[in-house]
């Protein structure tokens, strides 16, 4: 079983939603296009960078989802393709039928910038 479902994307701050309306449109859509129900799903990967530690599980909630495991990934350029990733390695390595792989972001307006101003940042300036 296989689904794919996105939502539009928008420049941050065109629209009046927050990301739980964005995991609801694009996952109700992907388990539609797979012709499954979300009690079938028993793990999810779910990908962000800018949200709190728990955002995926607060994005399962609006599909009706609760009571599975749900980990949160953050890889940055690459989380997209790290939650499939991992989605993948959980079905292939037999502990799980159905995963569903969901992704998010909610940005706000302007150039990226560091989010934490009061810890070493990751690159390094020499």
């Amino acid at each position: 079983m296989i689904g794919v479902g996105m939502t539009k994307f928008e420049k941050p701050g065109s629209r009046e939603w927050d990301y739980p309306d964005m995991a609801r449109e694009s996952g109700t859509k992907a388990l539609a296009d797979a012709g499954i129900s979300y009690d079938k799903i028993e793990q999810a990967v779910v990908g962000y960078v800018y949200g709190e530690s728990t955002s995926g599980q607060r994005a399962v909630y609006e599909l009706g989802i609760t009571g599975i495991p749900v980990m949160n990934v953050n890889n940055n350029c690459s989380t997209g393709s790290t939650a499939l990733y991992m989605a993948r390695q959980l079905v292939k390595g037999g502990l799980a039928d159905c995963v569903l792989a969901l992704g998010f972001e909610k940005m706000q307006k302007g150039s990226l910038t560091s989010s934490y101003e009061d810890r070493e940042q990751p690159m390094l300036n020499h």
